[in-house]
């Protein structure tokens, strides 16, 4: 009997969308939807678990094993590049990862560039390629302070609207690349449960595209 495949979703609204295409594809799991304090969700029918995790974590749970497959936004996989394979883009999540500061400003492309983030690595990558020198300064909030105050020149962020950015003084400077959620696979898992999470694939594809 094949088991179940376990399902890491995202909290939130990525994650709520990121269900109604799995239930779309044929693995609906009604209980998911319920108001409880569970932390899994099983559907023995459809063969497939449910759990929500933190965005950022649920990389590391498909990494670890802990789950077979995980829905992650490219952001994350690009920032802690996890040792996963990357099957599908779900085309939800959609947004950009930008580097934005004050509207009027230009790299004068002499001493350290101060760069405010929540993603150092990719910051580093993308400056790297540009041998632009900088001071990555890693914060978890508000990052749109960060050149308002002056504690940084620019910032390395996601911009879904650019609303934000607009009604403090802020706009985008640089767009790195643009961003979505993907369906990732635990590499070792997919050796031995490969129909299964094909099939899968191939249900979330169709989804997708209807």
């Amino acid at each position: 009997m094949k088991r179940m495949i376990n399902v890491a979703l995202p909290k939130g609204r990525l994650g709520d969308k990121a269900y109604a295409l799995f239930a779309q594809a044929g693995y609906e799991c009604p209980e998911l939807l319920e108001e409880n304090r569970k932390l899994t969700f099983e559907n023995e029918r459809a063969g497939v678990r449910y759990f929500w995790v933190k965005p950022s974590d649920v990389a590391i749970y498909v990494e670890r094993g802990a789950a077979d497959v995980g829905v992650a936004g490219r952001d994350i996989l690009l920032e802690y590049a996890p040792d996963v394979y990357e099957l599908i883009d779900l085309g939800i999540g959609k947004c950009r990862m930008c580097v934005a500061g004050p509207s009027a400003f230009t790299d004068p492309h002499t001493g350290v560039l101060r760069v405010a983030t929540k993603f150092p690595n990719i910051a580093r990558k993308y400056y790297a390629a540009q041998s632009r020198e900088i001071d990555v300064i890693r914060l978890n909030g508000s990052i749109e302070l960060a050149p308002i105050l002056g504690l940084s020149d620019v910032i390395v962020d996601i911009v879904e609207t650019g609303k934000t950015l607009a009604e403090n003084g802020l706009s985008v400077l640089e767009e790195i690349e643009p961003v979505s959620a993907r369906l990732i696979a635990n590499k070792a898992h997919y050796k031995f449960m490969g129909e299964q999470i094909d099939a899968l694939r191939r249900g979330l594809s169709k989804a997708v595209q209807a």
